[in-house]
């Protein structure tokens, strides 16, 4: 067996394969083809925990799992907004350029710490960043299954940017009805969840953007040190291997 094709690295590349096959089943307007998304997404995120549950606990712990790992959930929730961006209008490219954006980053800095021989500092902030990432992405994922069965909300936001409106205003009028409802017995239960259905994934997304915008300013505060040169350590132990005994 490769040294490298441990218990941990290959759920963490298990992860990766399973991206697909959510995209295909994410892009279905089926309610069960949906789920099955969800279900999968659930079990990557799963997975998340437990390869690196096992790789300290097994001490298996390796610079391609350190490296891997991270970036199976960035290409994961990379696949996700992007789909999101696809199949909702409530969902403005620039908040999914931003997450991605940060995702480059904390990547191209990982590499780096590895190059050098060193490991960038995490923080509370950016583990709370990706717990609420998640969080949003399943809620949204609820939302779309259900919206399948109901709802077209498409229309909404088409309807409003032709009419001069930001995607803001046009979650925020919605979010309003929504809350509005609550005090009407009017308002039929259905045309409430609509208005929920209609203001949830973009106010979700919005907060999940700043948070995850702050968590890069931070990681960049932290380890901006990585993305300096020289590679000191890596040139000492080239230098101890070379030398002569």
């Amino acid at each position: 067996m490769l040294a490298w094709l441990n218990l941990p690295n290959f759920l963490t590349i298990m992860r990766i394969v399973m991206i697909p096959f959510f995209m295909y089943f994410l892009f279905s307007q089926h309610p069960r083809d949906r789920f099955y998304a969800l279900a999968i997404f659930a079990i990557a995120s799963i997975t998340d925990f437990f390869d690196g549950y096992l790789a300290r606990k097994w001490q298996q712990e390796s610079p391609l799992g350190r490296f891997l790992d991270p970036l199976a959930d960035k290409a994961l929730v990379i696949a996700t907004l992007v789909i999101f961006i696809l199949l909702d209008q409530a969902i403005p490219l620039w908040m999914v350029i931003v997450i991605i954006l940060r995702d480059m980053l904390v990547t191209l800095m990982r590499y780096l710490a590895i190059r050098k021989g060193t490991e960038i500092r995490t923080t509370r902030l950016g583990k709370a960043k990706t717990l609420f990432q998640m969080f949003s992405i399943v809620l949204i994922l609820f939302i779309l299954i259900i919206r399948s069965f109901h709802f077209d909300i498409g229309a909404v936001y088409a309807e409003g940017r032709a009419a001069g409106k930001k995607n803001f205003e046009i979650a925020t009028t919605m979010l309003v009805k929504a809350v509005q409802s609550f005090q009407s017995a009017e308002i039929p239960k259905t045309e409430r969840n609509k208005y929920f259905a209609e203001s949830t994934p973009y106010f979700l997304l919005l907060l999940t953007t700043l948070i995850t915008a702050i968590s890069g300013l931070r990681y960049l505060y932290t380890n901006w040190r990585v993305l300096l040169p020289p590679y000191k350590q890596i040139l000492r132990k080239r230098q101890r291997k070379t030398k002569p005994i």
